[in-house]
């Protein structure tokens, strides 16, 4: 990617997990471009489908809901997505290139597909690029740390381990909060063809039971420590 890529770049950031009105529209007011949405079961940021549309009809133009499943059937996933005007699928499990496919009436419908990175050195061994060409219908691929469940249970995997090039855009998740956003940032948006950021338990008020229970605060730090990540790259690609 050249300089001149990277500075034009604004990166996209999605909040995900909400469960409130409050939060909704919070993230919305600090400049979120997509609020993500937990519809497995098993989470503790589940929602219901009918509140995922309650809270999605509240979005205005051009911010978009993404509904995360995990190994969930294609009927479903289907039916949900025809309650969520304009929502984007998110793969959480282990779902097939032709799974994602049907779900998506063959792509018809943007999807991202989560690739889920070991932590530590086994991290090298990913190999991102194959998985890249494997699920090349997916508007993305969303980098998350690999931890026992689904979803990265608030840590991160070894950003400097990824391929120096991957043609794909990328949404780096995992563990992100105010204070190692930009690094993922700078480390990883000239390995891609695009980057947005992916933030859950980063902007989550503290303490036991908070589990989809947004920060303002926090979520206004976060999307200015990404800010200031792009106009250090944008600053970085004049002085080259």
């Amino acid at each position: 990617m050249t300089s001149n890529q990277l500075s034009a770049q604004r990166t996209r950031i999605k909040i995900c997990g909400l469960t409130r009105e409050a939060d909704v529209d919070a993230a919305v007011a600090a400049g979120a471009d997509a609020i993500g949405f937990v519809l497995y079961e098993k989470s503790p940021r589940h929602v219901s489908v009918e509140r995922a549309a309650e809270l999605a009809r509240r979005l205005p133009p051009f911010v978009t809901p993404v509904l995360l499943f995990v190994n969930e059937s294609a009927t479903k996933i289907i039916a949900a997505c025809a309650s969520i005007a304009g929502a984007t699928v998110q793969f959480h499990g282990e779902e097939t290139p032709e799974q994602c496919l049907d779900a998506t009436h063959q792509g018809a419908r943007s999807f991202l597909r989560a690739a889920r990175i070991p932590l530590g050195d086994a991290g090298r061994h990913f190999d991102l690029v194959k998985y890249a060409q494997d699920y090349s219908k997916a508007q993305a691929i969303l980098l998350d740390a690999h931890v026992d469940g689904y979803g990265g249970g608030g840590q991160t995997f070894n950003w400097s381990l990824l391929p120096p090039n991957v043609n794909a855009h990328l949404v780096l998740s995992g563990g992100l909060n105010a204070a190692n956003v930009a690094d993922g940032i700078l480390q990883v948006r000239p390995r891609c063809k695009t980057l947005a950021v992916d933030v859950s338990s980063g902007v989550e008020m503290s303490g036991p039971g908070n589990k989809g229970i947004k920060d303002l605060e926090k979520i206004n730090q976060f999307v200015a420590a990404v800010r200031a990540a792009d106009r250090q790259l944008a600053e970085i690609s004049t002085n080259v």
